[in-house]
């Protein structure tokens, strides 16, 4: 196993070096790999800094790569120490001690130093375990039928044979991770392996005003996209495509994304599984609302018993010509975006004119009020929502609307 070869590599390999180096070198390495093991986090934030002001902007390099490199920073400047008292101690006894207790000290150095090398080796295992644990845990989720790069594969190997060996245990003793951190791992790995859910996700209350931006809009229309993820693409396949890329190396992007999903992992996660959000359930506004021809008529007729037929059947051609692609975006943070309605001040006969407009909501328990402009026109209509269906009353004129699925 890939693990266990790991483990005896990296043991035998320091054992010697420790017997070749000797133990002052050896003991201050160790100090180094537990100090550095421990402010590497807090110390790699001022890493990620210097990186940002040198054009890094890929987030998974800048969440990796700087604690990395605070860690062999630390490191080498005990290496540096060492080296330093090693050879102080050296120049003692070579040239002060005498040849006995020259000779003793030698032997005394290098198997001690080989006894500590072990122990070194040790370290390294446990660390390198928590390193390939964490990373593991998105890229065995998203495991595909793609060809994922080589150190992609080797990490998914060493993480199953991880925790095939019971190793990972003691890597999870170590894990000081933010729970998001998995939850967001669990919520992209069951995006990537049902790419349907795709769907549920765009309607989670969340995001959907982060839906209509025109980066999000690119890419649910891009046909080539769909067919990568039809065919189960990799990761990597999926990131280097045109539309995604526009979304990855956006940083301001990545980081209203994060801002959204981080306090509600949780609750997207149930919603990914069951199509209900708990933590929005009590704002039955909140999301995507298509309009309904047959409940618009009807509900003018309720409203106007004595219509004669020929007038209904002028209304309701006007409705199926203005309104049939009319549909309404509510989001959280009481914002709406109302999406191909017609000109209030179009001429009459003339064909519609369908514009957009944002606009805000305010309410509660079924009973809201809207605003927005339309044309230069404020119109801040009244809005019922009985089940699954939304009434907006604007100048008298019913106008329903259907929850979309």
């Amino acid at each position: 196993m890939t693990i266990w070869l790991l483990a005896i590599v990296l043991v035998l390999s320091l054992a010697g070096l420790g017997y070749r180096q000797g133990a002052i070198r050896v003991a201050f390495s160790l100090v180094g790999i537990l100090i550095g093991a421990l402010l590497c986090v807090p110390l790699g934030k001022l890493v990620a800094i210097l990186l940002k002001a040198f054009g890094v902007v890929n987030p998974v390099i800048l969440w990796l790569l700087p604690a990395v490199i605070a860690f062999i920073l630390i490191s080498a400047i005990f290496k540096g120490i060492a080296l330093a008292v090693h050879h102080k101690i050296e120049m003692h006894f070579k040239y002060k001690a005498g040849d006995l207790r020259l000779s003793l000290w030698e032997r005394l150095n290098h198997r001690l130093g080989l006894c500590l090398g072990v122990v070194n080796g040790v370290a390294y295992l446990i660390l390198i375990s928590f390193v390939i644990y964490v990373i593991s845990y998105w890229t065995v989720q998203m495991e595909s039928s793609g060809e994922s790069p080589r150190t992609v594969r080797l990490v998914t190997k060493l993480g199953k044979d991880l925790q095939s060996s019971g190793f990972i245990k003691t890597a999870r003793a170590l894990d000081r991770m933010p729970p998001s951190y998995y939850e967001a791992a669990d919520v992209v790995g069951k995006l990537y392996q049902n790419p349907l859910l795709e769907a549920r996700l765009s309607r989670y209350p969340a995001f959907l005003m982060l839906g209509e931006q025109a980066e999000f809009q690119a890419l649910a229309k891009d046909q080539a996209f769909t067919e990568m993820r039809t065919r189960g693409d990799s990761v990597a396949q999926l990131y280097a495509h045109g539309p995604v890329q526009a979304i990855a190396g956006n940083p301001e992007i990545l980081r209203k994304i994060w801002g959204i999903a981080e306090p509600n992992l949780k609750d997207l996660n149930t919603f990914l599984e069951t199509g209900k959000s708990e933590k929005f359930a009590d704002e039955p506004i909140l999301g995507r609302w298509n309009y309904n021809l047959r409940g618009t008529v009807a509900a003018l007729r309720r409203a106007q018993p004595n219509i004669t037929p020929r007038e209904m059947t002028a209304k309701r051609n006007y409705f199926q010509l203005n309104y049939s692609k009319a549909h309404l975006v509510v989001g959280t943070e009481n914002q709406l975006v109302l999406k191909e309605f017609p000109n209030p001040k179009t001429a009459a006969g003339a064909p519609p004119e369908l514009l957009t407009a944002q606009g805000t909501w305010s309410g509660a328990s079924g009973n809201y009020h809207l605003e927005f402009n339309l044309a230069g026109s404020d119109f801040k209509p009244s809005a019922v929502i009985e089940g699954d269906r939304m009434t907006v009353t604007v100048d008298k004129l019913a106008v329903v609307f259907d929850r979309e699925y």
